[in-house]
């Protein structure tokens, strides 16, 4: 058995999950002041310690909004809008793994309830992304409860593994951007989804798995 962590955004979707799940927010009137209001405050209050990553943590245009409620939207995006956005080969490779027995791991730093749907429309195993605050089942504006984004990822999936009697020898990862190769670097089979420039580079250097657009699905050799 071997443990395969994907990506979301850029990997298994060509995108931004909550980029996309924010303009749906929008046609669905859950987005106004208050909410706008809160994320520019975010910054004002967060920015002097978050630094670079303030805007990847700033969650807060959820800010006043149900947790029930914008799961039940988060539900509604990922069943009718999201697939639009499939990048296929990954999906493929994904459906590979569980019919091989893998365990399948989702690891984003998008929203723990995109993820969470997504997860169980793709019968994975596990999720893990990112859990905003809350207070009494409403949204707050503090930064989240946990963000898997850089070096986070790594500290997680060894947590994980560990947590299937593994280490990261058994772990396959697929990821696309520099900001998964902390975790990348560390695992026996690591897989550049349609990566940027800084990823596609190191995966060149190390002879690492590609998948490209123009690229069939293939099959798993390991």
């Amino acid at each position: 058995m071997q443990i395969a962590i994907f990506d979301i955004d850029g990997t298994l979707v060509r995108g931004s999950t909550e980029r996309m799940f924010w303009r749906f927010l929008v046609r669905k009137r859950r987005q106004g002041l208050r909410q706008l209001l809160a994320y520019l405050a975010f910054f004002a209050r967060y920015l002097p310690t978050g630094g670079v990553h303030t805007a990847k943590k700033n969650k807060a245009y959820l800010w006043g909004l149900s947790v029930d409620e914008v799961q039940s939207l988060a539900d509604e995006f990922v069943d009718q809008v999201l697939p639009e956005s499939f990048f296929e080969p990954a999906i493929q490779r994904l459906h590979q793994h569980r019919l091989r027995g893998d365990k399948v791991v989702l690891m984003s730093g998008t929203l723990d309830c995109l993820a969470r749907s997504l997860g169980r429309r793709l019968q994975v195993d596990e999720v893990c992304a990112t859990l905003c605050s809350q207070r009494n089942g409403v949204y707050i504006a503090q930064p989240p409860e946990i963000h898997p984004f850089d070096a986070a990822k790594l500290s997680l999936a060894r947590q994980i593994a560990e947590r299937y009697g593994a280490d990261l020898s058994q772990v396959a990862a697929y990821g696309d951007s520099r900001h998964d190769l902390f975790l990348l670097a560390a695992v026996g089979q690591a897989v550049a989804v349609c990566p940027d420039a800084a990823l596609s580079g190191v995966a060149e250097e190390l002879g690492w798995e590609v998948m490209d657009p123009p690229a069939l699905t293939g099959s798993l050799t390991h």
